[in-house]
């Protein structure tokens, strides 16, 4: 994986610290969401052939996307409710069109070892490719694009708005970046071209084929893996497991930057032996140096029944990670010193978070400034 140069704010107090915390969770402006209602917003979708997808006989398609590989008939949609079969043609009807456009903290996603402290224009649109449970965005990625109001939005319009609005980074997000995969990937182009990076935010569930078309388009990717359990992702995804390890051992083959989120709910995925399980595998198979994510679970969507993850649960997921030899572990979703990034070498804090605040207390350009270890990530 790649590393650079980090450029931070130096070391200030933590009175100063804590005032520009404060400010930085301000600093995030809703640009428009369903609930907005701007005068751009168009109410139906606008369609645009898809990449990957195969003819079939009987006017049918087949998917080639993600790991469904949806038949469909038509007339008919993909699982996914955003590609649509049109006389043996198949569409995507999200093109252009996110539903939801902020500027959020690189840390929200959370990245951490990309870009610290930077801002990133985020979008996206209706749909997803799986039916979570848990989905804290369900409002838009349960709902068709019918349902929900969009605004026209082309890639040369997300760059020039990006770069106005003074944000270094493009984010795809909040639904699931895959099922608006043409979408993403032109943005990501000319993002490149013209030095404004655009990252991924995924549940990992796509194919090997259009992963790697991404991957040289891309900056990074942050992976959601949902649990480490075929049954977790058959009962309460709608999907199943082995394609999202596919999709992290082809990140590392691929060589770009990524980090791992797991959400930890409550007697659902958080028994200390699938953690266990999960993080040899980890180490194992995608090294010691990509950071690990565990995030605090609160009752949302259909979930409402089940209480927020415990934060000893976290605590004993973060040791059992350590444990297992992954360098870089952190907490989500709860206030605690498991935000902050530590030297793997000497121990000495690093980069300080504090919400969506990060102070740059012991990093040296892209090492530890007291043992002059190198850091893994993208820092500039």
């Amino acid at each position: 994986m790649k590393t650079k140069k980090i450029s931070l704010a130096a070391p200030h107090s933590r009175r100063a610290f804590i005032r520009n915390a404060g400010r930085a969770a301000l600093a995030a402006p809703l640009l428009f969401s369903p609930e907005a209602s701007p005068g751009a917003a168009v109410p139906a979708p606008q369609a645009r052939e898809a990449a990957y997808y195969d003819k079939l006989s009987d006017k049918k398609v087949v998917c080639r996307l993600c790991p469904h590989q949806c038949q469909v008939a038509d007339l008919e949609r993909g699982s996914c409710g955003v590609r649509e079969n049109r006389g043996g043609t198949y569409y995507t009807l999200v093109y252009g069109q996110p539903c939801a456009v902020h500027v959020d903290p690189i840390e929200k996603k959370p990245l951490f070892h990309y870009h610290p402290g930077s801002q990133a224009y985020s979008l996206g649109t209706a749909g997803c490719n799986f039916n979570c449970r848990f989905c804290q965005n369900w409002e838009i990625s349960q709902r068709r694009p019918e349902q929900v109001q969009s605004v026209k939005l082309p890639p040369a319009e997300v760059v020039r708005q990006a770069r106005g609005r003074n944000c270094p980074l493009i984010a795809h997000t909040y639904s699931e970046p895959v099922i608006f995969y043409e979408y993403m990937r032109d943005c990501a182009a000319l993002g490149k071209e013209k030095g404004i990076p655009n990252v991924m935010i995924s549940n990992g569930y796509i194919q090997k084929k259009p992963l790697r078309e991404l991957c040289r388009l891309l900056g990074a990717v942050k992976i959601d893996l949902k649990a480490f359990t075929e049954k977790f992702y058959r009962e309460q995804c709608g999907g199943t497991l082995k394609p999202v390890l596919d999709t992290l051992l082809t990140l590392r083959e691929e060589k770009i930057w990524f980090e791992i989120v797991v959400l930890l709910i409550p007697g659902l995925n958080d028994s200390r032996e699938e953690i266990e399980k999960m993080c040899r595998w980890l180490a194992r198979e995608l090294g010691d140096s990509v950071p690990l994510h565990f995030s605090r679970f609160a009752p949302t969507f259909m979930l409402k029944n089940i209480p927020p993850t415990p934060p000893a649960t976290l605590q004993q997921a973060r040791r059992i990670a350590l444990a297992a030899g992954i360098k870089f572990c952190y907490i989500g979703n709860l206030i605690s010193d498991a935000e902050h990034t530590y030297c793997p070498s000497c121990g000495k804090l690093l980069l300080r978070r504090l919400m969506f605040s990060v102070s740059n207390e012991g990093m040296q350009d892209n090492r530890c400034r007291s043992c002059r270890t190198v850091i893994p990530g993208v820092f500039a």
